[in-house]
């Protein structure tokens, strides 16, 4: 999806954070509040679109939860982020634990948002299913 969005004209570059999880642990409980923490939001921030993808597979405690939630914030109504999930939004609370966090991630990314729903069926597995057998 990322990609195929650097095509289009304007949009300039896209980042993708597999690897958020990881670099929020790399933050010390101390730092989480320093400039080392606003430059990791401020890097977030400053791309044309912002692509998350795999979300539902995503395993974030409180403070990588807190850590999106600031990015998205950033983020809100300047530049685009796009999110694939596998889950829908009634599931997120397995990714967004904290109820109250997960409610407002999700008012976050919905507000103005273009939302579109493919259905269950995995794209990967149903090109499978079409290639001849050997």
């Amino acid at each position: 999806m990322g990609r195929r969005a650097l095509e289009l004209p304007g949009v300039g570059a896209a980042a993708q954070p597999p690897d958020l999880p990881d670099r929020r642990r790399g933050i010390s409980h101390r730092a989480l509040h320093t400039a080392e923490l606003t430059r990791l939001i401020a890097g977030y921030g400053c791309v044309d679109l912002l692509c998350l993808d795999e979300s539902g597979y995503l395993d974030l405690d409180k403070a990588g939860a807190k850590l999106l939630f600031q990015i998205f914030t950033e983020r809100q109504e300047r530049q685009a982020i796009a999110i694939a999930s596998n889950a829908p939004f009634s599931e997120w609370k397995q990714t967004f634990t904290d109820p109250r966090l997960c409610t407002a991630i999700v008012h976050r990314v919905t507000f103005n948002a273009h939302i579109v729903e493919t259905g269950t069926q995995s794209y990967r597995f149903a090109q499978t299913q079409k290639k001849p057998r050997r």
